[in-house]
């Protein structure tokens, strides 16, 4: 489901800056910017890449782990909630540096506009996720370059988000009861 989650948020951001721009080729890609051997990603040049900086637990919300009807109830494990940061980072050449600042601003544009998507808003969007909702995340300069330093070791003009709520149900039912019969409720 992160696949999921990171893929529908470049596509959708691919596709609206190919109409802002009549642009023919894609210049948002899903990638990392090094490989593991430390070489520069091959198909980043001269294009936003959106990569995943890091993913944690949600503890804020809980479901209750039952479920069910009036004729029968099922417990099953809870939904996890992850929140996914998400880095969005014009890899431009210096000659085409004002081009990662034109496509960046509008990039915040974009989310300023649209910072949730469900399925409403994108019929398309992977059904096991029920919505995505970004905000920035503002970082100070030490964690900036620390992260930088992690990443590459050389900053790009970039922004991060916060990708919230993403439920990883596995729908396992633990066990299901069936009510007792006769069994009445009584208000006090």
């Amino acid at each position: 489901m992160i696949y999921a989650a990171v893929s529908h948020i470049t596509n959708q951001l691919n596709q609206f800056l190919k109409r802002s721009f009549d642009l023919n080729e894609d210049v948002v890609v899903m990638s990392n910017i090094l490989e593991q051997d430390g070489a520069l990603a091959p198909n980043i040049n001269n294009k936003l890449v959106v990569f995943l900086v890091n993913v944690e637990k949600e503890t804020a919300s809980s479901r209750p782990a039952g479920f069910g009807g009036f004729d029968r109830s099922a417990s099953s494990y809870p939904p996890v909630f992850l929140n996914l940061y998400v880095m969005i980072a014009g890899n431009f050449s210096c000659s085409n540096y004002p081009e990662a600042l034109k496509f960046l601003s509008n990039t915040v544009s974009f989310f300023q506009r649209q910072p949730v998507f469900d399925h409403q808003i994108t019929p398309d969007m992977d059904r096991r996720i029920n919505k995505l909702a970004l905000d920035i995340e503002n970082l100070n300069f030490q964690d900036l370059s620390s992260l930088w330093g992690v990443l590459s070791g050389k900053y790009q003009p970039s922004i991060l988000y916060k990708v919230r709520m993403i439920a990883f149900d596995s729908g396992d039912i633990l066990s299901q009861l069936t009510p007792i019969k006769g069994y009445q409720a009584t208000a006090e």
